[in-house]
């Protein structure tokens, strides 16, 4: 096929067709992980940590841009130029740190499900975490018909989330004027070590490792009808940046108004909420049965969209990582699953609070970020790799700054855990 006939087939794509991609991604950013530290921070300081929302998502929407056009420069996934890049120990490092935040995201998705199914159905919280092996099954059912349908599956979950939070603040009835203040002027809680390790989870929350994997993975799904020249890949660029945007902004205000809704009906009430089961059962004295039912409701679409996205992600992960193509993808999800179900009911079978088990996966998969945004960056500002899509001054400057803060973030956090250990210590 001829230069110019490729161009008038790619060119004739519509915008509808480029948009999906981010889309599966975002519920990541929207999972009970996050869930748990936004209902944590919100009962427990109020709108004052909503800021940490808004700075999260806008390196959210950076890292997964960078992602997306990595997939698209390259025809290759992250996991797989890791490989590539790093043959040697360093890329099984970097690997190993992936599968680590795997397991650590599965976590809480899977947990978040079962959370739900008790909620909802009074199933015993460890009967309802083997019955979260099921979403596997989903995931194969759902791709007999193409990645299309597991895009338009997820986004009407993402679509049932929304909704079930307009419905929540509704009920709530913030004060819109504090939310809008708090949204983007940062204050001095964060100092307080609580609120930096809840921050950090926020952190974790919401700039995920696994979907650095997922999306510059999944953007090349749509590349064999982008076409192969500079002007249709840049016009795919733009699309897949678009796509990003709008999918993220919505993750953006779901992931706002849990913490909003969790300040007005809990901590202006003087309620500090440590479990998601007891935010269910508050929410209905507070604001009636409807509220209690929307959010488990809500929690269950969030945790089934999210885990069936994890798994893909692990998928993709441990395919670079074992070096084997074509594998036995049922058995890969199948231990995926059973690394995260079995410490996780030991844990409940323990009687550790679940949300605890929360918000500390999220700092965990904080922690492993760096392995992930490093490399990352530092590929897509490699001219050779990136041809004419490399980052520009502007973007390096933004992609190592955000990268420099990540990385301070979690020495803080290390260091002020270890202060108040030692403190504790001293003290008794």
């Amino acid at each position: 096929m001829s230069s110019a006939v490729s161009q008038t087939l790619s060119s004739e794509k519509s915008f509808w067709f480029f948009i999906g991609p981010a889309f599966l991604v975002s519920v990541g950013y929207m999972d009970p992980g996050n869930w748990a530290t936004s209902i944590e921070a919100g009962s427990r300081y109020g709108y004052d940590l909503l800021w940490v929302i808004t700075l999260a998502s806008i390196i959210a929407i950076l890292m997964q841009v960078l992602s997306a056009k990595l997939g698209i420069a390259t025809g290759k996934n992250l996991a797989q130029m890791i490989r590539v890049e790093h043959p040697g120990k360093t890329g099984t490092l970097l690997l190993s740190s992936a599968a680590l935040a795997m397991i650590a995201t599965d976590l809480a998705e899977f947990l978040g499900v079962a959370i739900a199914l008790n909620l909802l159905f009074d199933i015993p919280l460890v009967v309802a975490i083997f019955l979260t092996v099921f979403d596997v099954l989903l995931i194969l059912w759902l791709e007999r018909y193409g990645f299309r349908w597991i895009e338009m599956t997820i986004l009407a979950f993402v679509a049932t989330i929304g909704l079930g939070y307009v419905i929540e603040l509704w009920l709530a009835q913030p004060h819109w004027v504090e939310v809008a203040k708090a949204l983007v002027v940062p204050n001095s809680t964060i100092f307080d070590t609580t609120a930096l390790f809840i921050a950090m989870g926020i952190l974790g929350a919401t700039v995920m490792p696994h979907n650095l994997y997922l999306h510059s993975h999944q953007v090349i799904t749509r590349s064999e009808g982008a076409g192969a020249s500079l002007p249709e890949r840049k016009r795919f660029y733009n699309m897949m940046k678009w796509d990003t945007v709008l999918a993220l902004v919505a993750a953006w205000m779901v992931n706002s108004a849990i913490l909003i809704m969790a300040s007005a009906a809990f901590h202006e009430q003087g309620l500090l909420i440590t479990d998601i089961d007891e935010a269910y059962k508050t929410l209905g004295p507070l604001l009636g049965s409807a509220a209690a039912l929307t959010f488990a409701i809500a929690l269950l679409a969030s945790g089934i969209a999210s885990s069936t996205t994890g798994t893909l992600a692990g998928q993709i992960v441990f395919e670079s990582f074992f070096k084997k193509r074509p594998i036995n993808i049922l058995k890969i999800r199948v231990y995926i699953r059973l690394a995260t179900m079995v410490p996780a009911a030991i844990a409940i079978l323990l009687s550790t609070n679940p949300l605890s088990l929360l918000v500390l996966s999220q700092v965990i998969l904080s922690m492993q970020l760096p392995f992930a945004v490093i490399p990352l960056v530092m590929m897509t500002s490699d001219s050779l790799l990136m041809g004419e899509l490399v980052n520009t001054s502007t973007t390096k400057f933004f992609a190592w700054g955000t990268t420099i803060l990540i990385v301070v973030l979690n020495l803080w956090l290390l260091i002020m855990l270890a202060w108040d250990g030692l403190s504790s210590m001293v003290l008794h």
